[in-house]
């Protein structure tokens, strides 16, 4: 009878198949593909880049900002972008009403706006995604309570919740942080919800749980996981709504306040001045366009990634 080849000395140990053991995967090999198929991508590139960018400049603001964004000098006021004529490359952006460096600003509202992004996500998905995996695993009663909270809570509109708390509880960053949270959580509590009741019904729940593992371990270790992928989708394109919606409220004087520079008060220090100073709208306004283009390109692109039924042509 033939013998069974031996695989070689490196390789023993590792997974076997028809006879010799395999190689295991290189490490961050799953990385690497990602960012492959990130570099394949047009869209998913170019929504990369602004984001790294967006991202570069809310860390390095002290760094990258020319002067202090809250330094007044009258006597500059009005100065126009270094393109234009009359303008200087003292403010590249040119200056506002009160001779304070548009460019500045923008570069340090850049990170007010990423903070609040990040942090109003982080907190809405955590939440979310704990009440919907709850409500989907248990059912019952504790399905019925959550779901019709959520019901209740998404017959009014988004910006009004918002704009009720912030009139109630007062403006400022962790206010608007929390009543962004509190409008944005039912989305992940109904994502979680639905791929929870699909999940346990799959045999390595139910194997977990014939064995006795703890219900809440296994919403922990086995129904978490695997939603994690479209978790990280809705939370990378619900950053673009955030950005804009806390800029809106600061539009409105609910949100951040001055000398705080947000680009929402930026556009309404502005829009007064459209005659007479029309870059101190333009510049915040942009910046918010492009950073929601850039995260919506990454987001759409990070979608059709984890999910191959909705791959289009890039």
């Amino acid at each position: 009878m033939a013998e069974s080849p031996v695989a070689p000395a490196s390789t023993r140990g590792l997974p076997e198949f028809a006879g010799y053991s395999v190689e295991a995967e290189p490490r961050f090999a799953g990385v690497r593909r990602l960012l492959g198929d990130l570099w394949a991508s047009k869209k998913g590139t170019v929504g990369a880049l602004i984001v790294l960018l967006l991202l570069f400049t809310a860390a390095f603001a002290p760094v990258l900002a020319p002067v202090d964004p809250t330094k007044q000098s009258p006597r500059d006021k009005w100065v126009p972008p270094a393109l234009t004529t009359r303008g200087s490359w003292a403010h590249p952006f040119g200056t506002d009403n009160l001779g304070r460096d548009v460019l500045s600003r923008v570069i340090y509202g850049a990170r007010v706006s990423v903070s609040a992004g990040f942090l109003v996500i982080l907190v809405a998905a955590t939440f979310g995604s704990l009440m919907g995996a709850l409500a989907g695993y248990f059912g019952g009663l504790a399905d019925t309570l959550i779901m019709r909270l959520v019901d209740f809570q998404l017959s009014f509109p988004f910006v009004l919740l918002a704009i009720i708390f912030m009139a109630i509880f007062g403006p400022g960053f962790y206010n608007i942080v929390i009543a962004l949270a509190i409008a944005l959580w039912v989305n992940y509590a109904r994502l979680v919800r639905g791929e929870t009741l699909k999940l346990r019904e799959l045999e390595f729940v139910q194997a977990a749980r014939a064995i006795g593992v703890p219900r809440l371990a296994i919403i922990r270790r086995h129904i978490l996981p695997n939603v994690l992928p479209g978790i990280l989708v809705l939370a990378t394109l619900d950053v673009a709504f955030v950005i804009i919606y806390e800029a809106s409220l600061s539009f409105l004087g609910l949100g951040i306040q001055p000398p705080t520079p947000s680009w929402g008060i930026l556009i309404n220090e502005g829009y007064r001045y459209l005659a007479e100073a029309w870059w101190m709208t333009v510049f915040p306004a942009a910046a918010i366009i492009l950073t929601s283009l850039g995260i919506n390109l990454l987001g759409d692109w990070l979608r059709d990634t984890i999910d191959p039924t909705l791959m289009r042509t890039n």
